[in-house]
């Protein structure tokens, strides 16, 4: 791992959350005809939550405290893994991706433990619906990870991802495997269809009714935490159609998947603005929608690539 790279893909992870929530609120705004919060309003956010003392439930258990910060922990190790810039990731290793969908994987559990740890009804329901919604996300990551497996030859996350741009198939494969991708960052992420982070009705909310407990720097962790999962997938995406080497041509690839994060964040915005949420018996089939581009596109890759 070379230092320039290295800072570059810490910094470009860690950073874009909070610009990548406000461009997707002020896209929102703006397709309401109004000015919207600040860029930044999140960072300030977090900053003002961080300073205030939190108030606990008189049967949580220190689970409760905890399951944040774990949450946190296991988003920002899956945003080392996973490679913003293509063809690098500062974790890199053979069959790394599995690694990042069980680290995510371990971040929904702890979510889900701290949201039945407080004895509410409704974050139990919540916790319910994250566990059947997320189940459809790992096949449909995993067939997708297959797919550029078999087009590149390649065994990291970074080698899959970042040099699938190379590949003879790359341009009726790209398409469909965004859309994938974009499916899972509204899963992951809780976004609009799957689910609505700024409504305020519990019978239809799941990341949200999980939180109603958390304040304080727990809850600064969770809204983080979420962010971060956006800016991971907006990075797969970027990481996806990024033709600069991230070791020959630092600059151009950090310039070229900030603007295509950005991009993808304007794209969450207006989806948002000009869709309705789906109920909840349609999420399951439109999450499986994600699995069966990408088993398509790995079948298609397949007859291909035959000898």
């Amino acid at each position: 791992m070379t230092l320039p790279a290295g800072f570059a893909h810490v910094l470009l992870a860690l950073g874009m959350p909070v610009l990548m929530v406000g461009l997707v609120n002020r896209t929102k705004a703006m397709w309401a005809g109004r000015k919207g919060p600040p860029l930044m309003q999140l960072g300030w956010d977090l900053l003002r939550l961080m300073r205030k003392r939190p108030v606990l439930s008189v049967v949580a258990t220190p689970l409760f405290r905890t399951g944040a910060w774990v949450v946190l922990a296991a988003s920002m190790l899956a945003a080392m893994i996973a490679p913003n810039l293509g063809r690098f990731a500062p974790l890199e290793f053979n069959h790394d991706f599995v690694f990042f969908a069980y680290t995510l994987a371990l971040a929904r559990i702890f979510l889900m433990l701290s949201a039945m740890d407080v004895g509410s009804a409704f974050e139990a329901m919540g916790a319910a619906r994250e566990a059947s919604f997320t189940a459809f996300v790992e096949p449909a990551l995993f067939l997708l990870v297959g797919t550029a497996g078999v087009v590149t030859g390649h065994a990291s996350f970074a080698g899959l991802i970042g040099h699938l741009h190379q590949a003879e198939s790359f341009r009726w494969l790209a398409p469909p495997l965004i859309v994938v991708l974009f499916i899972l960052l509204q899963a992951e992420a809780s976004r609009v269809p799957v689910d609505d982070p700024s409504t305020h009705l519990e019978l239809t909310m799941i990341h949200e009714v999980m939180i109603l407990d958390h304040s304080g720097p727990e809850l600064a962790a969770m809204q983080y935490a979420a962010a971060l999962k956006m800016t991971i997938y907006a990075g797969l995406v970027a990481a996806l159609l990024n033709p600069f080497d991230p070791l020959a041509a630092p600059l151009a690839c950090v310039l070229f998947s900030a603007c295509a994060m950005a991009g993808v964040a304007v794209v969450v915005g207006c989806t948002e603005s000009l869709v309705a949420r789906l109920r909840m018996r349609l999420v399951p089939r439109y999450l499986m929608l994600a699995s069966a581009l990408a088993a398509l596109c790995l079948a298609g890759a397949g007859w291909l690539t035959r000898p």
